[in-house]
């Protein structure tokens, strides 16, 4: 064997298992009649990687890997991605770009022209984030999304190098996408959002063998109909760059304060929140927009007739508490002082009045070192690890919430880094999305069938 190599290969080959190359060489007719028997979709989903020239690339270490996957993340047309400020969509796809792309993924972004995100290609209508339409009426802004996916579905039809799109628009990408059919690259359409929103949607959706669903937590999952459930190739948690290496960082020392990070709305609590804060006396910090408006002069221009949810919300139910010195409101605050606002307070009061399906300032939170105190609901129970990461609560009992917050200082923070140097990294979460790409393609060439399990968690 090791002196003629090949030739005593076939030798032995015949003699003991009777194999004989040349029975088993195929002609051309035969090749031929074997591709005509396929079906068209498959054909093409094998052909399509080998039809791009960049489609081969050359890694650092000089081998030719083998064909990489061109991916359409279609990020939506209401932030630049990064964002700027708030932005919880966008900020996923900002964790998991970076990490696809070092790992030979080719990215093209949908998303908007001010986007700063370094990626193969970008794909856009609007220049800028269209994030400040979304409260003006249906008629007024329905045409913003349609013109977003209509760009990219032209997109999808005029090339034939994408081997799937990660859609994250909110009901538009999941009809849009799935009603194309045949004529788009397989999906995988991720749900960052209440599933109990858009019933006749969710209850009667069809992926057409094509597009698939993954969540962002495996409680959000069990809230979906059956429809929908039936398209899930599993969930992966969010991430956050802050997790890279957080069991290393220097622990900064904590000022005693409480913070409450996110979008000032009423599933987020804050008003549970600042009423804890006055009951126990602890100084409490809200951190987040309050509708389209991310600082305190910005609120204060709008007139008292503001028909925004949000600052409804926030004029009748949170800022009667906010006095400036018990309870305060920085509205939006980003980067490095969001990183020391939260990294030195004693625990994150996190009171969410609904089932929270991604968790982004709870991951923030513990990779900050800062424990999360909650109610037990949403994805809550899946990303903190009560007793050692946090404490969480029965919903609605504001009585053991303000216990737990005296409890929280006892916590050793490198607990929560630790977690989530070890779960909620990009990486992480790149890794379990490769996966999942990886079943999408498997489940499209097999017209649809694909077998649920938990691979999708990052937990």
């Amino acid at each position: 064997m090791r002196t003629r190599g090949d030739a005593a290969v076939r030798e032995y080959s015949a003699r003991f298992d009777g194999w004989e190359p040349e029975r088993f060489r195929l002609s051309p007719e035969q090749v031929a009649e074997l591709v005509a028997s396929l079906p068209a979709q498959v054909v093409d989903d094998i052909a399509r990687p080998f039809r791009h020239p960049g489609a081969v690339r050359r890694p650092s270490n000089g081998h030719i890997c083998s064909v990489t996957m061109t991916v359409l993340m279609n990020a939506g047309p209401w932030l630049a991605v990064p964002p700027h400020g708030y932005g919880g969509i966008e900020n996923v796809v900002a964790a998991l770009v970076p990490e696809l792309r070092r790992r030979g993924v080719r990215v093209v972004l949908a998303g908007v022209g001010s986007s700063e995100l370094p990626v193969d290609e970008l794909v856009s209508v609007y220049p800028d984030g269209q994030f400040a339409q979304l409260q003006r009426p249906f008629n007024r802004v329905m045409g913003v999304a349609a013109a977003h996916l209509h760009r990219v579905v032209c997109e999808v039809r005029s090339r034939d190098d994408i081997t799937l799109v990660h859609d994250h628009q909110e009901a538009f990408g999941l009809t849009v996408l799935a009603a194309m059919g045949a004529d788009a690259p397989p999906v995988l359409h991720t749900l960052h959002w209440d599933l109990a929103k858009h019933p006749e949607l969710y209850g009667n959706v069809d992926g057409g063998g094509r597009l698939f669903v993954n969540g962002v937590s495996f409680n959000q999952l069990t809230t979906a109909p059956p429809a929908l459930r039936a398209l899930s190739v599993g969930h992966v948690h969010l991430a956050t760059p802050l997790a890279v290496r957080a069991d290393r960082r220097p622990a900064p020392p904590k000022a005693g304060h409480l913070v409450t990070l996110g979008r000032i709305t009423p599933c987020k609590g804050q008003h549970i929140a600042a009423r804890v804060a006055h009951r126990i006396g602890r100084d409490l910090v809200l951190a987040g927009p309050v509708g389209p408006h991310h600082t305190p002069d910005q609120l204060a221009a709008v007139g008292p007739d503001d028909p925004n949810p949000d600052v409804r919300y926030w004029r009748e139910h949170v800022e009667p508490l906010v006095d400036g010195r018990r309870v305060r409101w920085l509205g939006t605050v980003v980067a490095g002082a969001r990183d020391e606002l939260v990294a030195s307070a004693a625990a994150a009061l996190l009171p969410i009045e609904w089932e929270e399906p991604g968790g982004t300032a709870v991951v923030e939170s513990l990779a900050l070192g800062t424990p999360v105190v909650g109610f037990r609901r949403g994805c809550l129970p899946e990303l903190v690890e009560h007793g050692r990461t946090g404490l969480l609560v029965e919903p609605g009992d504001e009585e053991a919430l303000a216990a737990a917050v005296g409890e929280a200082a006892r916590h050793d923070p490198d607990e929560g880094r630790r977690d989530a140097a070890r779960r909620f990294t990009p990486a992480r979460m790149a890794e379990r999305y490769l996966r999942l790409y990886q079943r999408v393609l498997a489940a499209a060439r097999n017209g649809g069938t694909h077998r649920l399990s938990r691979a999708g968690s990052t937990g």
